[in-house]
């Protein structure tokens, strides 16, 4: 006898156990016939599409293959593109910092192009500036009279730079450089002049050329004892420690100072 599956959720197999020694465990029937319901569970096992995999797998590696060429391939670039970039900060840092102290902009040149020409308004900048005085007397005897002249002078003197010369940065990527003259005396000024002693021979006078031959002496003497204390050197190294000030160490500049042809 056969009888109606009463669930949709799988095949079901109704078995006569009438005959048999097992005891039912759900028993349903007419005339003393009993019948054994098994259910049969779905099966699990389904088909699986290994194309459809393959192909996901294959996007995924040719999409992650692309993203990395992708980002190599725009990495010199974008290295390249930082790089410029501070060579031309460090380029308007290093104008700046000279425009403060020289109030001169240098010429700039960055990679090979330069960024700004070299301007200034004025011709000459003093970076150190000294206070000399100096003392000479002049004597002369002639015919047995003796005439004395003796002198006392103030001067100030000036050492600094030639804004008129090259004055210039270079940046690359391997090294940057600061390139102006050497340092020179650019001036002595007098300030005052002392007359000590003034005292005329009977038939020997002070001139006037006796006069002005002093005042030369006075300030040539200013002149020598400004070269020797040195005060070029001082300009240059005021010149060095006033940049650092401003720009620090990082990156590290070069600054180069080189001889002009001395102009008397």
């Amino acid at each position: 006898m056969r009888g109606t599956p009463s669930s949709s959720t799988g095949r079901e197999v109704f078995q006569d156990c009438s005959g048999g020694n097992s005891r039912p465990s759900r028993p349903f029937g007419r005339g003393g016939r009993y019948f054994l319901l098994l259910t049969v569970p779905p099966s699990s096992s389904r088909h699986f599409n290994w194309t459809l995999a393959f192909t996901i797998i294959g996007l995924s590696t040719i999409t992650a293959g692309v993203f990395v060429f992708n980002r190599c391939a725009s990495l010199p670039g974008r290295t390249t593109k930082e790089t410029v970039d501070q060579m031309e900060r460090v380029g308007r840092d290093l104008r700046d910092a000279i425009v403060q102290i020289t109030q001169l902009q240098p010429r700039v040149t960055i990679n090979n192009r330069v960024y700004f020409e070299q301007t200034s308004p004025i011709a000459e900048l003093a970076l150190i500036s000294q206070t000399i005085e100096v003392e000479h007397e002049f004597l002369h005897t002639w015919a047995g009279s003796t005439k004395r002249l003796r002198l006392h002078g103030t001067y100030t003197a000036k050492a600094g730079f030639d804004l008129g010369k090259e004055f210039s940065v270079t940046v690359t990527p391997e090294t940057t450089i600061v390139r102006l003259p050497h340092a020179q005396i650019l001036g002595v000024e007098q300030n005052a002049i002392e007359l000590l002693a003034y005292e005329n021979g009977f038939w020997n006078p002070i001139s006037g050329t006796d006069v002005q031959a002093e005042l030369a002496s006075l300030a040539k003497l200013a002149r020598d004892r400004a070269a020797a204390r040195n005060l070029p050197a001082e300009a240059e190294e005021s010149f060095r420690t006033q940049l650092k000030a401003r720009i620090g160490d990082t990156p590290p500049v070069q600054v180069i100072f080189y001889q002009t042809p001395r102009s008397d």
